[in-house]
Protein backbone atom coordinates (compact mmCIF):
# COMPACT_ATOMS: atom_id res chain seq x y z
CA UNK A 1 0.00 0.00 0.00
CA UNK A 2 1.35 3.23 -0.98
CA UNK A 3 0.53 6.29 1.80
CA UNK A 4 0.27 9.87 0.54
CA UNK A 5 1.24 12.15 2.60
CA UNK A 6 -0.36 16.07 2.53
CA UNK A 7 2.71 18.25 1.82
CA UNK A 8 1.66 21.54 4.02
CA UNK A 9 2.04 24.44 2.72
CA UNK A 10 4.95 27.31 3.80
CA UNK A 11 3.96 30.83 3.03
CA UNK A 12 5.26 33.93 3.59
CA UNK A 13 2.71 36.79 4.96
CA UNK A 14 3.25 40.16 2.46
CA UNK A 15 1.68 43.71 3.93
CA UNK A 16 1.96 47.05 2.95
CA UNK A 17 1.45 49.70 5.65
CA UNK A 18 0.06 53.13 4.21
CA UNK A 19 -0.29 55.92 6.05
CA UNK A 20 -2.22 56.97 9.11
CA UNK A 21 -1.99 52.41 9.36
CA UNK A 22 -1.23 51.49 12.83
CA UNK A 23 -2.90 47.89 12.63
CA UNK A 24 -0.80 46.61 9.97
CA UNK A 25 0.51 44.13 12.60
CA UNK A 26 -2.82 43.18 13.78
CA UNK A 27 -3.70 42.27 10.07
CA UNK A 28 -0.21 40.38 9.61
CA UNK A 29 -1.42 37.98 12.77
CA UNK A 30 -4.86 37.59 11.55
CA UNK A 31 -4.23 36.87 8.10
CA UNK A 32 -1.75 34.44 9.64
CA UNK A 33 -4.66 32.78 12.17
CA UNK A 34 -6.45 32.46 8.34
CA UNK A 35 -3.90 30.70 6.65
CA UNK A 36 -3.60 28.32 9.49
CA UNK A 37 -7.31 28.02 8.81
CA UNK A 38 -6.72 27.20 5.15
CA UNK A 39 -4.04 24.64 6.35
CA UNK A 40 -0.90 27.25 5.56
CA UNK A 41 1.83 27.48 7.99
CA UNK A 42 3.31 30.83 8.15
CA UNK A 43 7.10 30.92 8.12
CA UNK A 44 7.86 34.32 7.66
CA UNK A 45 6.40 38.07 7.42
CA UNK A 46 7.06 40.63 5.09
CA UNK A 47 5.97 44.68 5.45
CA UNK A 48 6.62 47.62 3.46
CA UNK A 49 5.82 51.01 4.39
CA UNK A 50 4.51 53.10 1.32
CA UNK A 51 2.79 55.70 0.30
CA UNK A 52 0.65 53.80 -1.95
CA UNK A 53 0.48 49.90 -3.45
CA UNK A 54 2.32 49.83 -6.05
CA UNK A 55 0.23 49.67 -8.99
CA UNK A 56 1.90 46.83 -10.67
CA UNK A 57 3.65 44.46 -8.07
CA UNK A 58 2.09 45.50 -4.74
CA UNK A 59 5.19 46.65 -2.93
CA UNK A 60 8.33 47.70 -4.64
CA UNK A 61 11.13 46.14 -6.40
CA UNK A 62 13.68 46.38 -3.78
CA UNK A 63 10.75 44.35 -1.75
CA UNK A 64 10.25 41.79 -4.47
CA UNK A 65 14.29 40.61 -4.12
CA UNK A 66 13.95 40.22 -0.57
CA UNK A 67 10.82 38.11 -0.52
CA UNK A 68 12.61 36.13 -3.65
CA UNK A 69 15.61 35.49 -1.32
CA UNK A 70 13.16 34.50 1.64
CA UNK A 71 11.56 31.90 -0.62
CA UNK A 72 14.77 30.26 -0.63
CA UNK A 73 16.04 30.56 2.53
CA UNK A 74 12.48 29.62 4.33
CA UNK A 75 11.82 26.67 1.80
CA UNK A 76 8.52 28.66 1.44
CA UNK A 77 6.21 27.44 -1.05
CA UNK A 78 4.32 30.94 -1.64
CA UNK A 79 3.05 34.09 -0.10
CA UNK A 80 0.06 35.60 0.61
CA UNK A 81 -0.35 39.10 0.22
CA UNK A 82 -3.00 40.89 2.80
CA UNK A 83 -4.93 42.55 0.57
CA UNK A 84 -6.88 41.66 -2.74
CA UNK A 85 -4.46 41.72 -5.60
CA UNK A 86 -5.80 42.97 -9.06
CA UNK A 87 -5.13 40.51 -11.33
CA UNK A 88 -2.06 42.31 -13.04
CA UNK A 89 -0.77 42.29 -9.71
CA UNK A 90 -0.88 38.61 -9.39
CA UNK A 91 0.58 37.80 -12.95
CA UNK A 92 3.36 40.18 -12.01
CA UNK A 93 4.55 39.32 -9.01
CA UNK A 94 3.80 35.01 -10.17
CA UNK A 95 6.23 35.77 -12.76
CA UNK A 96 8.67 37.82 -10.69
CA UNK A 97 8.65 35.28 -7.77
CA UNK A 98 8.33 32.42 -10.09
CA UNK A 99 6.21 30.75 -6.84
CA UNK A 100 2.09 30.36 -5.73
CA UNK A 101 0.78 34.46 -4.98
CA UNK A 102 -2.29 34.21 -3.29
CA UNK A 103 -4.40 37.32 -1.36
CA UNK A 104 -6.96 37.39 1.27
CA UNK A 105 -9.58 37.03 -0.68
CA UNK A 106 -8.54 33.90 -1.95
CA UNK A 107 -7.35 32.38 1.19
CA UNK A 108 -11.30 33.63 2.96
CA UNK A 109 -13.05 32.00 -0.97
CA UNK A 110 -10.90 28.55 0.23
CA UNK A 111 -12.29 28.38 3.80
CA UNK A 112 -15.66 29.34 2.52
CA UNK A 113 -15.38 26.46 0.25
CA UNK A 114 -14.11 23.81 3.06
CA UNK A 115 -16.98 25.48 5.35
CA UNK A 116 -20.33 25.08 3.25
CA UNK A 117 -22.29 22.47 3.79
CA UNK A 118 -26.21 23.73 2.76
CA UNK A 119 -26.68 23.87 -1.33
CA UNK A 120 -27.00 27.64 -0.54
CA UNK A 121 -23.63 27.63 0.91
CA UNK A 122 -22.49 25.86 -1.81
CA UNK A 123 -23.87 28.12 -4.98
CA UNK A 124 -22.69 31.34 -2.77
CA UNK A 125 -19.45 30.12 -2.75
CA UNK A 126 -19.07 28.79 -6.16
CA UNK A 127 -20.23 31.82 -7.79
CA UNK A 128 -17.62 33.59 -5.67
CA UNK A 129 -14.75 31.89 -6.56
CA UNK A 130 -15.85 31.82 -10.41
CA UNK A 131 -16.60 35.73 -10.35
CA UNK A 132 -12.90 36.19 -8.85
CA UNK A 133 -11.16 34.05 -10.86
CA UNK A 134 -13.19 35.23 -14.33
CA UNK A 135 -10.35 38.15 -14.23
CA UNK A 136 -7.34 35.91 -13.28
CA UNK A 137 -7.57 32.75 -15.75
CA UNK A 138 -4.64 34.47 -17.20
CA UNK A 139 -1.63 32.52 -15.52
CA UNK A 140 -3.93 31.60 -12.95
CA UNK A 141 -3.90 27.76 -13.73
CA UNK A 142 -0.40 28.25 -13.63
CA UNK A 143 0.06 29.47 -9.94
CA UNK A 144 -2.73 26.71 -8.53
CA UNK A 145 -0.67 23.56 -10.96
CA UNK A 146 2.78 24.50 -9.92
CA UNK A 147 2.34 23.01 -6.20
CA UNK A 148 -0.23 20.17 -7.09
CA UNK A 149 -3.28 21.93 -4.69
CA UNK A 150 -3.94 23.02 -1.95
CA UNK A 151 -4.99 26.80 -0.54
CA UNK A 152 -7.75 28.08 -3.41
CA UNK A 153 -7.58 24.85 -5.80
CA UNK A 154 -10.28 23.02 -3.20
CA UNK A 155 -14.11 23.57 -3.16
CA UNK A 156 -16.98 23.59 -6.14
CA UNK A 157 -14.86 26.35 -8.21
CA UNK A 158 -11.47 23.93 -8.09
CA UNK A 159 -12.52 22.11 -11.83
CA UNK A 160 -13.23 25.45 -13.42
CA UNK A 161 -10.02 26.66 -13.87
CA UNK A 162 -9.88 24.76 -17.21
CA UNK A 163 -13.20 26.69 -18.39
CA UNK A 164 -13.27 29.56 -20.83
CA UNK A 165 -14.33 32.92 -20.01
CA UNK A 166 -17.57 31.80 -22.03
CA UNK A 167 -18.34 28.81 -19.49
CA UNK A 168 -17.71 30.46 -16.80
CA UNK A 169 -20.27 32.96 -17.66
CA UNK A 170 -22.44 30.60 -18.38
CA UNK A 171 -22.07 28.99 -15.63
CA UNK A 172 -22.26 32.08 -13.28
CA UNK A 173 -25.59 32.67 -14.80
CA UNK A 174 -26.96 29.44 -13.55
CA UNK A 175 -26.01 29.66 -10.28
CA UNK A 176 -27.23 33.62 -9.78
CA UNK A 177 -31.00 31.46 -10.99
CA UNK A 178 -30.62 28.79 -8.89
CA UNK A 179 -29.54 31.32 -5.93
CA UNK A 180 -32.81 33.18 -6.80
CA UNK A 181 -34.97 29.75 -5.99
CA UNK A 182 -32.82 29.67 -2.43
CA UNK A 183 -33.57 33.11 -1.49
CA UNK A 184 -37.52 32.86 -2.67
CA UNK A 185 -37.87 29.76 0.35
CA UNK A 186 -35.44 31.58 2.43
CA UNK A 187 -38.12 34.35 2.01
CA UNK A 188 -41.17 32.03 2.63
CA UNK A 189 -39.43 30.89 5.82
CA UNK A 190 -39.36 34.64 7.14
CA UNK A 191 -42.90 34.76 6.04
CA UNK A 192 -44.17 31.65 8.37
CA UNK A 193 -41.64 32.61 11.53
CA UNK A 194 -43.17 36.70 11.05
CA UNK A 195 -47.10 34.38 11.00
CA UNK A 196 -45.96 32.43 14.56
CA UNK A 197 -45.34 35.54 16.15
CA UNK A 198 -41.83 34.69 17.62
CA UNK A 199 -39.36 37.09 18.03
CA UNK A 200 -36.26 37.03 15.92
CA UNK A 201 -32.75 37.69 16.97
CA UNK A 202 -29.63 37.33 14.92
CA UNK A 203 -26.81 36.57 16.46
CA UNK A 204 -23.53 38.53 14.62
CA UNK A 205 -19.62 38.66 15.64
CA UNK A 206 -16.43 39.57 14.86
CA UNK A 207 -15.50 35.91 13.37
CA UNK A 208 -13.97 33.67 16.19
CA UNK A 209 -16.06 35.86 18.68
CA UNK A 210 -17.58 33.04 20.00
CA UNK A 211 -21.01 33.19 18.46
CA UNK A 212 -21.17 29.86 17.48
CA UNK A 213 -19.88 27.67 20.13
CA UNK A 214 -17.69 29.09 22.95
CA UNK A 215 -15.47 26.25 22.55
CA UNK A 216 -15.35 26.47 18.79
CA UNK A 217 -12.01 28.83 18.49
CA UNK A 218 -12.08 28.38 14.63
CA UNK A 219 -12.40 31.08 12.28
CA UNK A 220 -15.12 30.93 9.91
CA UNK A 221 -16.38 27.77 11.94
CA UNK A 222 -20.49 28.53 10.57
CA UNK A 223 -20.42 29.37 7.09
CA UNK A 224 -24.46 28.60 6.75
CA UNK A 225 -26.77 30.02 8.34
CA UNK A 226 -28.60 28.19 11.78
CA UNK A 227 -31.74 28.68 13.85
CA UNK A 228 -32.51 27.81 16.81
CA UNK A 229 -35.22 27.72 19.40
CA UNK A 230 -34.50 29.66 22.64
CA UNK A 231 -36.78 29.54 25.93
CA UNK A 232 -36.09 32.52 28.21
CA UNK A 233 -36.22 32.51 31.81
CA UNK A 234 -39.83 34.33 31.60
CA UNK A 235 -41.13 31.55 28.73
CA UNK A 236 -40.91 33.35 26.15
CA UNK A 237 -39.43 31.77 22.96
CA UNK A 238 -37.62 33.41 20.31
CA UNK A 239 -35.45 32.59 17.53
CA UNK A 240 -31.67 32.95 17.52
CA UNK A 241 -30.17 32.97 13.80
CA UNK A 242 -26.27 32.40 13.75
CA UNK A 243 -24.58 34.08 10.81
CA UNK A 244 -20.81 33.99 9.40
CA UNK A 245 -18.62 35.86 11.24
CA UNK A 246 -16.98 39.00 9.86
CA UNK A 247 -13.92 40.06 9.54
CA UNK A 248 -11.91 43.04 8.46
CA UNK A 249 -10.64 43.87 4.78
CA UNK A 250 -13.77 41.82 3.63
CA UNK A 251 -14.18 43.00 -0.30
CA UNK A 252 -17.39 44.54 -1.21
CA UNK A 253 -17.62 42.14 -3.92
CA UNK A 254 -17.53 39.37 -1.29
CA UNK A 255 -20.42 40.69 0.87
CA UNK A 256 -22.52 40.83 -1.88
CA UNK A 257 -21.72 37.65 -2.80
CA UNK A 258 -22.72 35.61 0.46
CA UNK A 259 -25.38 38.69 1.38
CA UNK A 260 -28.25 36.45 1.22
CA UNK A 261 -26.56 34.78 4.38
CA UNK A 262 -26.18 37.82 6.28
CA UNK A 263 -28.89 39.56 5.70
CA UNK A 264 -30.47 37.38 8.21
CA UNK A 265 -29.88 40.15 10.49
CA UNK A 266 -31.32 42.92 8.64
CA UNK A 267 -34.38 40.85 9.04
CA UNK A 268 -34.35 40.23 12.69
CA UNK A 269 -36.26 42.17 15.25
CA UNK A 270 -32.87 42.11 17.84
CA UNK A 271 -29.54 41.72 16.71
CA UNK A 272 -27.25 40.57 19.12
CA UNK A 273 -23.30 41.45 18.95
CA UNK A 274 -21.08 39.47 20.20
CA UNK A 275 -17.61 40.87 20.84
CA UNK A 276 -14.47 39.23 22.18
CA UNK A 277 -13.80 41.33 25.21
CA UNK A 278 -10.15 39.65 25.40
CA UNK A 279 -9.28 40.96 22.23
CA UNK A 280 -6.61 44.09 22.36
CA UNK A 281 -8.46 44.91 19.30
CA UNK A 282 -11.80 44.99 20.01
CA UNK A 283 -12.68 48.56 19.21
CA UNK A 284 -11.56 47.63 16.01
CA UNK A 285 -13.11 44.75 15.53
CA UNK A 286 -16.77 46.57 16.82
CA UNK A 287 -15.97 49.19 14.10
CA UNK A 288 -15.85 46.43 11.25
CA UNK A 289 -19.46 44.43 12.20
CA UNK A 290 -20.84 47.97 11.98
CA UNK A 291 -19.82 48.75 9.62
CA UNK A 292 -20.64 45.17 7.47
CA UNK A 293 -23.97 45.99 8.86
CA UNK A 294 -24.34 49.13 7.18
CA UNK A 295 -23.57 48.15 3.89
CA UNK A 296 -26.21 45.62 4.56
CA UNK A 297 -28.81 47.54 5.75
CA UNK A 298 -29.31 47.15 8.78
CA UNK A 299 -27.83 49.37 10.80
CA UNK A 300 -31.64 50.79 12.08
CA UNK A 301 -31.84 47.33 14.19
CA UNK A 302 -31.97 47.45 17.85
CA UNK A 303 -28.43 46.05 18.73
CA UNK A 304 -27.37 43.74 22.40
CA UNK A 305 -24.03 43.84 23.04
CA UNK A 306 -22.76 40.52 24.81
CA UNK A 307 -19.17 40.70 25.67
CA UNK A 308 -17.71 37.28 25.79
CA UNK A 309 -14.50 35.83 27.10
CA UNK A 310 -14.40 38.10 29.75
CA UNK A 311 -12.65 35.46 31.76
CA UNK A 312 -9.65 35.85 29.63
CA UNK A 313 -9.15 39.42 30.43
CA UNK A 314 -6.23 39.89 32.62
CA UNK A 315 -7.82 41.56 35.21
CA UNK A 316 -11.30 42.84 36.21
CA UNK A 317 -13.07 45.86 34.25
CA UNK A 318 -10.33 45.55 31.51
CA UNK A 319 -12.76 46.31 29.06
CA UNK A 320 -14.34 49.49 28.52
Amino acid sequence: MIELKKETERVILVGVCLPGQEDIDASLEELSELAKTAGAVTVGKVVQSRDQVHPGTYVGKGKIDEIKSLLWELDATGIICDDELSPAQMKNLQDELDAKVMDRTLVILDIFAARASTSEGKIQVELAQLKYRQTRLAGFGTAMSRLGGGIGTRGPGEKKLEMDRRLIRERISRLKKELKDVEKHRELIRTQRKQSGLKVAASVGYTSAGKSSIENAMLFSTLDTTTRSLVLDNTQEILVTDTVGFIRKLPHHLVEAFKSTLEEAKYADIIIHVVDASNPQMDEQMHVVYDTLRQLGAADRPVITLFNKQDKLESAGSYR
